[in-house]
């Protein structure tokens, strides 16, 4: 008995799928005989009848008629003269493909005379973004519900508030669910009933959206106006609080912002000085080739790019140790070449590694480019971390913040728990007294110098991310990276992290208030005042500072 009950199961449950496939190949035929009725009557001119047939185009249920419509939208409908037959291109070098609107199936490649396109006007086009929304607004796909609510949230199109709340109603996602909620509160402001234009006033005062903020002003606006008479004083007061508390928290995301783009620029600043830091603190020389220094890292890092077209990721993280050594042996180059003839005579140092500079400008004008050249950023580096609409922050501003205390750590590392480290504190203690111990102080300016310049070229390889690469990409950079140093004291890391964060933020806080160019005036007014009572920096060297060559 139990196997033949068994098998009856079995038998009702053949039947349905059965009754099912039927059913949905009849809903197939009839949708696909509606689209073939609807898309010719998409060409007639008369435009309230071409809005009819989208409207009735948007009701079947098939993707295809999204398509349809996200093709007309977009101005890629078009028909062939010779027989009036609907079709959707896409233009390919002089020619266009054009495909099926009913499968998306390819027809052949044709000549531009040969087809034209249906027009569209903007009620027309509103009316297609407002079915698209429809449509899109309840999908099974979170991503597609998202960009349908984005684009919903310009409008607030009141046609759409049964939709949105019975969206509401299905939403399983709470973000989604928060942002329906602004939606149809935008909507709602508007009504006759001041009890709900209460409630919608107070969801708009707790958001960050740029629509909601408008939106409260226009009802402030429209009060202003005397175009409403009785009860105008609750809805006034309500929405005065709660532009309140919007321009409350405004205030907060842009002080945040502002804060994060100091440190950015504070991060930037950091690597770019920590290099000159070490050089100049043991070895007392300016060097005017530092900024040619980073802009070789950044060469390297493009030059790297063009040797890995295919793995743009993967060849900036190649990147970081070729700019390291490429730079790192220029530096000993110079150090070897010209510096080690002039210790002692700071002056001298100065102008010859001023010509270097020159000299290293001209060498990548001769054998690259005079032109700025395209630096591309990885995937993974672009697009923003966002907050709220109200803040959001870049991801290779965040990559570069991190990555330049992980410079600063490692280069700790090295000073503090190496031999090399303890030999470069030694000399710049007391260079003298080293000698005599037994240390090769020539050999340890060499590697200083090259580990100065390494650090250079890494901060290069950064500014390939943020900045234009050209000749010319270091001398924005050397000027502050000096006044990071003696801010920050000389041969002192932590110092150049205080300063070089310190200055960043200072600057971006000035800059709203007194533009870009008097922020950094104002920045150097107070160093020069600054060094008058401080002449050794924030954190001054200990001990004997070296006294020359």
């Amino acid at each position: 008995m139990k196997f033949i009950s068994q098998k009856n199961n079995l038998g009702l449950h053949l039947i349905y799928i059965i009754l099912c496939l039927i059913f949905a190949t009849n809903v197939s035929a009839e949708n696909n005989a509606d689209l073939e009725k609807l898309i010719p009557q998409l060409q007639v001119k008369n435009f309230k009848k071409k809005i009819a047939s989208v409207k009735q185009l948007a009701e079947i249920n098939k993707p295809q008629s999204i398509t349809i419509l996200e093709a007309l939208l977009d101005s890629r409908l078009y028909y062939q003269k010779a027989d009036k037959s609907v079709v959707i291109i896409q233009k390919k070098d002089h020619k266009y493909e054009i495909f099926s609107p009913l499968d998306n199936t390819k027809i052949g490649l044709v000549e531009k005379k040969t087809i034209k396109k249906i027009t569209t006007n903007n009620k027309l086009r509103k009316t297609i973004r407002t079915l698209l929304a429809q449509k899109k607004i309840s999908h099974t796909e979170l991503n597609i519900r998202q960009a349908a609510l984005k684009e919903i949230l310009t409008s607030s199109d009141a046609s759409l508030l049964p939709v949105l709340q019975q969206a509401k109603k299905n939403e399983s996602d709470e973000s989604q669910k928060d942002l329906l909620t602004l939606a149809i509160a935008l909507i709602e402001v508007d009504s006759k009933d001041n009890s709900i234009r209460l409630s919608a006033i107070k969801i708009l005062g707790n958001s960050v959206f740029p629509r909601a903020k408008g939106k409260l002003e226009q009802v402030l606006l429209t009060n202003d106006q005397g175009s409403f008479i009785e009860q105008d004083k609750d809805i006034i007061t309500a929405s005065q609080k709660a532009l309140k508390r919007i321009n409350s928290k405004l205030s907060l995301f842009s002080n945040l912002e502002t804060l994060f783009f100091g440190l950015s620029l504070g991060s930037v600043l950091l690597l770019a000085a920590i290099g000159l830091s070490i050089t100049f603190g043991v070895m007392g020389v300016i060097n005017m080739a530092h900024g040619e220094l980073i802009m070789l890292g950044a060469y390297t890092t493009y030059l790297v790019q063009q040797a890995m077209p295919n793995d743009i990721g993967l060849s900036l993280i190649v990147a970081i140790p070729a700019a390291f050594i490429v730079s790192g042996l220029f530096g000993i180059a110079i150090e070897r070449g010209v510096i080690r003839h002039l210790y002692g005579r700071p002056l001298e140092t100065l102008l010859a590694t001023f010509g270097i500079s020159l000299l290293l400008q001209q060498m990548v004008r001769t054998l690259i480019s005079a032109q700025n050249v395209p630096v591309i950023t990885p995937s993974w580096l672009s697009g923003s971390l966002v907050f709220n609409p109200a803040f959001a922050i870049t991801y290779n501003r965040i990559y570069i913040f991190f990555f330049a205390l992980m410079v600063f750590a490692l280069l700790m590392l090295i000073l503090k728990k190496t031999s090399l480290g303890l030999q470069v504190r030694a000399v710049a203690k007391n260079r003298s007294m080293a000698t005599a111990m037994g240390i090769k102080t020539q050999w340890v300016d060499s590697l200083t110098f090259g580990l100065g310049s390494g650090v250079a070229g890494v901060a290069g390889v950064a500014l390939s991310q943020l900045t234009n690469v050209g000749p010319n990409l270091g001398q924005a950079y050397i000027i502050d990276s000096f006044m990071v140093v003696v801010f920050g004291g000389v041969e002192n890391l932590w110092g150049t992290l205080v300063a070089a964060m310190t200055l960043g933020i200072t600057n971006k806080f000035l800059e709203p208030w007194v533009g870009a160019v008097m922020s950094k005036i104002i920045v150097l007014i107070f160093l020069i005042i600054f060094i008058q009572k401080r002449p050794n920096g924030l954190f001054p060297q200990k001990g004997r500072s070296s006294g020359g060559h």
